[in-house]
């Protein structure tokens, strides 16, 4: 298959979960608060989908503890970091339309002669 459709990720394509790679992506590390607090989801959502990334080996946790309080570290895993640039990459190639055969419709929409 040549559409770039069948370049992008199953695993990252979930709206959620690619909120929280493309959050990932833009650091080094997060904590899980920072996370979950960018995207907008209940812990229990953020912790479902960051399982689901690590199974798939792009999402490295990290815990650790600040005094007595636990602390959760997420960041991308290389192979996460190669995923998420490969999806959108696609994305970008469907959003402009890089299959379309022939030469692109004049701007401004339809001919309305």
């Amino acid at each position: 298959m040549s559409h770039p459709r069948s370049r992008l990720d199953g695993v990252i394509h979930a709206p959620v979960r690619l909120s929280i790679v493309a959050a990932l992506a833009a650091v080094d590390s997060a904590e899980f608060r920072f996370v979950r607090d960018t995207v907008e989801i209940t812990d229990s959502a953020l912790s479902k989908q960051v399982s689901t990334l690590e199974e798939a080996g792009y999402v490295h946790v990290r815990k650790s503890f600040a005094g007595r309080r636990p602390r959760t570290h997420l960041s991308l895993t290389p192979e996460g970091r190669a995923a998420f640039d490969r999806h959108v990459r696609a994305l970008r190639d469907i959003a402009s339309g890089a299959t379309l055969p022939g030469p692109a419709p004049p701007e401004g929409g339809e001919d309305r002669g």
